[in-house]
């Protein structure tokens, strides 16, 4: 009896996810009915909320993917309830990358799930674990701009195809920056079992501050932020986002800053 209910608690819907669902839905509904009074809020809440679902599943395909692998703690660990206070670090898994949208549109990932490696054998597995992550971001991305490079935009309110573009957005910024092979990031995590012991060795000490020097060269050094974003933009163009959809749903998700007077031309006009 203890035992089927501990697995039923550790593997059912949380509760916390199912709430913040509630909230990306009905602020997703205010922005493209225009219910809202103050649009930039609406869109704030819709794309914050939208953000940490993505979040939540990223993690959820670590968890899932290490099940798989053979690690059945996650279970134990509520990794699978899609519930992000259950996280390692709540405040780098959630709080951080959040933080890093609204100071700089940048979807940063953040902490992860704690994962038992010994308990995994296996190369590709260990690898497979850590692709699992970006590889849900870049699914989301898909799903942001399908309405794009499908041509079904029309009728769709500016707002929302704003906020939409914005968050498609963050799903190929944080898809490239956690696939990059620096400690810290799920990237690294894809190579590290095909490294020597004496490379892992060399690079464990500095492993700590892969997070923060991905982080101080993208705030701090123009030309990595901006050719970055050249990259991001390339990319979301491919997938049929113009720079005024993404640029004009980070203006509006930051409504703190005031109207631009650009991009509300083209929604009043």
């Amino acid at each position: 009896m203890t035992t089927s209910t501990t697995r039923h608690g550790g593997r059912g819907i949380s509760p916390v996810f199912i709430g913040i669902v509630a909230v990306m839905a009905v602020t997703g509904w205010a922005v493209w009915t225009d219910f809202a009074t103050a649009a930039g809020v609406a869109v704030f809440l819709f794309v914050t909320s939208a953000w940490i679902v993505s979040l939540c599943l990223h993690e959820y395909a670590h968890a899932r993917t290490a099940l798989h692998g053979g690690d059945i703690s996650v279970g134990t660990k509520g990794y699978l309830t899609l519930n992000p206070l259950v996280y390692a670090h709540p405040l780098l898994s959630i709080g951080l990358p959040v933080l890093f949208v609204i100071m700089g549109g940048i979807g940063l990932p953040g902490g992860a799930v704690f994962i038992e490696r010994g308990r995994i054998h296996g190369r590709w597995k260990h690898s497979l674990i850590s692709a699992a992550g970006p590889l849900t971001n870049v699914l989301f991305a898909v799903v942001c701009t399908a309405p794009f490079w499908l041509g079904a935009l029309d009728g769709v309110p500016v707002i929302f195809r704003y906020a939409l573009g914005f968050l498609a957005l963050l799903q190929v910024s944080a898809a490239i920056l956690n696939s990059l092979p620096v400690p810290g990031l799920d990237g690294y995590g894809v190579v590290e079992p095909w490294l020597s012991y004496g490379i892992r060795r060399r690079i464990e000490p500095v492993a700590p501050y892969g997070l923060l020097a991905v982080f101080a060269l993208l705030f701090f050094v123009p030309e990595v932020n901006n050719a970055f974003f050249d990259l991001v933009d390339t990319i979301l163009r491919g997938l049929g986002v113009g720079d005024l959809e993404s640029r004009c749903g980070y203006e509006y998700y930051r409504f703190w800053t005031g109207e631009n007077e650009i991009c509300a031309s083209y929604v009043n006009g």
